[in-house]
């Protein structure tokens, strides 16, 4: 019996060996059919497409923005997507590096390997200029406004970049704060001061009037740079020619940075400046802690989010020279420009026409609260009748992309903030600003 059942089980794996070896190939695996195959599935015909074969990948361009408010970006993704719908063999990454954009870009110039397409944040002709593709024979270029038009196009008629937002920087305000404490809008620098002295004392140090933050350093370079244009450029009597002529005497940026020193000393800014957050200012302004934020008003949106009926204002620099008046600084804010190596210059200059539509032109106008750089663009946001109101006053040009060298904003930012510190002095602030302009100009 016991021989019977071992021969009977020889016989079986011998049948299953032969089985095995029957249904085998080289390469492929057999799977036997079921006993009770299922009926086919009805397909809807709704169902997305499958996806494509492997080695039919989408073509990618990359974008790289100096965008750092988060509705803007929102605005810019969903632009982003209808090109997509438009273009099915064109992906696009979208890249934000928020403060870390300028020296990103310094790495990918220095290995020529730059994005498809990226914002020029200022520097079209200066520093990006031998990176950029011709977009004179773009169809929206010959809609430029009179106002940004030789900011990026040079004397030969290059046309550098699509600028889709003028930068107009000026203060904006709390509407709700200046009427609740009978203030007028300051027009000089030591109204300025009066104000948010007046703020600070009647509220009991409830209200900070002005934000900085160290961690977003930029936040010291403009202040800087702002008003260094209304002490230095904005007055009958100025020092433009002394900058350009390397005559400076660069004492006298003691006396700017002395001004943004006195802020902190006269506790008229956040305590936390060093450790702040640039994100934490819309909802302080929200919530009606602060009074002036530097720079344009972009942010409100992230505001009315929290507080929707907060009024919001808007002015230009105050002068800090008697007799001068009011300023803006301008040039370009938010801008597409494509590199001219690019592998797929055709779909990066298609992308940026995507952006030059009206109605894409329009939602960033909208979105940036800032004025559109191309002509026939209509805006319709809180800010529009303030650009009506200012309209006359002067923009100039923001100070450092004139009157300082290449690398000079990353100086200024992070002196700033070494002043704020306590790690420099006045004086040692303006023997750093004189060395590395001397430095940088011999590059």
């Amino acid at each position: 019996m016991k021989r019977w059942f071992i021969n009977s089980l020889s016989f079986l794996l011998m049948a299953l060996l032969v089985v095995s070896g029957c249904s085998s190939r080289t390469g492929t695996t057999a799977t036997p059919a079921p006993a009770n195959p299922a009926p086919p599935e009805k397909k809807d015909t709704a169902s997305p497409a499958p996806a494509p074969a492997t080695g039919t990948a989408k073509m990618k361009i990359t974008v790289y923005s100096t965008v750092n408010d988060p509705p803007i970006q929102n605005v810019y993704k969903e632009i982003v997507e209808g090109f997509k719908k438009e273009n099915a063999g064109v992906d696009v990454e979208l890249q934000f590096p928020g403060s870390e954009y300028e020296n990103i870009l310094k790495v990918k110039m220095a290995a020529n390997d730059m994005p498809d397409v990226f914002d020029t944040h200022g520097w079209a002709q200066i520093r990006y200029g031998k990176y950029l593709a011709d977009l004179r024979d773009e169809s929206w270029a010959s809609q430029q406004t009179d106002t940004i038009k030789n900011v990026v196009t040079d004397k030969d008629g290059k046309v550098h970049a699509l600028v889709m937002s003028e930068a107009k920087d000026g203060i904006t305000y709390s509407e709700d704060i200046l009427a609740k404490y009978n203030i007028e809008p300051p027009k000089t620098y030591d109204a300025l001061i009066a104000a948010a002295e007046k703020i600070k004392n009647e509220s009991k140090g409830d209200i900070v009037p002005f934000y900085f933050s160290g961690i977003d350093s930029w936040m010291f370079g403009s202040y800087l740079d702002i008003f260094a244009t209304s002490l230095f450029i904005s007055p009958k009597d100025n020092q433009a020619d002394a900058f350009l002529n390397n005559t400076f005497d660069w004492n006298k940026w003691g006396d700017l940075a002395q001004k943004m020193l006195d802020l902190q000393k006269k506790g008229l800014i956040n305590k936390d400046a060093l450790t702040a957050k640039y994100s934490d200012l819309p909802k302080m302004f929200a919530n009606g802690k602060l009074a002036f934020a530097l720079g344009s008003p972009s942010f409100a949106d992230e505001v009315h989010k929290i507080t929707p009926n907060l009024k919001i204002g808007y002015m230009p620099v105050p002068s800090m020279v008697a007799g001068d008046e009011p300023n803006f600084s301008g040039g370009e804010r938010y801008t597409m420009g494509a590199w001219k190596d690019s592998k797929h210059l055709p779909e990066a200059k298609k992308l940026i026409a995507y952006f030059a539509k009206k109605e894409s032109m329009e939602k960033i106008a909208n979105a940036t609260k800032l004025p559109p750089g191309l002509k026939g663009i209509s805006s319709n946001h809180e800010f529009s009748d303030y650009y009506k109101k200012y309209e006359s006053i002067r923009v100039f040009p923001y100070f450092d992309r004139v009157y300082l060298p290449n690398g000079m904003w990353d100086v200024m930012c992070k002196q700033g903030t070494e002043l704020i510190a306590g790690r420099i002095t006045t004086q040692q602030f303006s023997q750093i600003m004189k060395q590395e302009v001397e430095r940088l100009r011999k590059k």
